[in-house]
């Protein structure tokens, strides 16, 4: 059972590379993240995986595919991930409280990143980019 809203994470690749954010506050062993972040009120999930990117990382994007829903093996919170593109902007830290770096990351890089690997349609997602 998940506990709280859902969460949405934005999936950004550009360049065969993935967009990770540093948490500014680690939750539990999680330093590494997708943007993203809880769904507002009656808002859709592509229009959170948006706003949420522009919060974090000042990128202007544009949903353009769920890729699926899974319970966070460590969290427990229900993620909907959804695949983005870039409109405009360069990504940076662009929310101090929330995240303290960001990385362009190679599929090689990942499991640097993300220790027990991406969420399988989110690889698959990488791998196709």
């Amino acid at each position: 059972m998940s506990e709280g809203p859902l969460v949405v994470m934005a999936v950004i690749v550009d360049g065969g590379r993935l967009l990770m954010i540093r948490r500014s506050v680690a939750e539990g062993d999680l330093v590494w993240a997708l943007p993203g972040g809880k769904v507002e009120d009656g808002e859709p999930v592509g229009q959170t995986a948006v706003r949420e990117t522009l919060e974090e990382t000042g990128l202007t994007v544009q949903a353009v595919e769920e890729l699926g829903e899974r319970v966070h093996p460590d969290t427990g919170r229900l993620i909907a991930y959804v695949a983005c593109t870039i409109l405009a902007g360069t990504a940076h830290a662009a929310s101090p409280r929330e995240v303290s770096a960001v990385a362009w990351v190679a599929a090689d890089e990942i499991p640097q990143y993300v220790p027990r690997g991406l969420f399988p349609p989110v690889q698959a997602y990488l791998d196709r980019s």
